[in-house]
């Protein structure tokens, strides 16, 4: 296969920015995996990350490639670039919108299919079904913006 390579001119910050971008990216797509053949690694994320770090020293940021993994042609990053301050601000506020987000989502489907019986779901209509799923998504939206978890708990059965 021919491939058409362009060159990318970047500053030091520049190069900087886009480690924490490929990093976060790869992040993203492999975190919750754990490599196992039911669950792999989306490999084309790593590969892609190791690539632009095995760029780091050139740019002069060496201190964010680790120096043994480095050696056999794994770029991972430090410590260091893990725990740099941006970093871990954009991954917590991502898990916290995240938390939000889901378990709102999880309360008003568990809602709806409590209220609703599987024939009466079929027979919406799709605009009538989101519709009617909203109504209790939102409901858990705005009880979740005025108590967050206070109000939560679990009822034996």
């Amino acid at each position: 296969m021919n491939e058409n390579k362009q060159k990318i001119e970047l500053s030091k910050e520049q190069f900087k920015t886009l480690l924490k971008v490929v990093y976060l990216g790869n992040w993203l797509a492999n975190a919750n995996r754990n490599g196992n053949p039911g669950d792999p690694y989306l490999e084309e994320y790593r590969t892609i990350e190791n690539y632009i770090f095995s760029f780091a020293k050139q740019f002069g940021l060496g201190e964010y490639v680790d120096e043994e993994e480095a050696a056999s042609g794994n770029f991972y990053p430090t410590r260091i670039f893990e725990e740099e301050p941006d970093i871990q601000k954009i991954i917590k506020e991502y898990d916290e919108e995240t938390f939000w987000d889901e378990l709102i989502d999880h309360l008003g489907d568990r809602d709806f299919f409590r209220h609703y019986s599987e024939d009466e779901i079929q027979k919406m209509s799709q605009n009538e079904r989101l519709k009617k799923l909203y109504k209790f998504i939102d409901k858990w939206a705005d009880e979740i913006d005025k108590y967050g978890i206070e109000r939560l708990k679990i009822e034996k059965n």
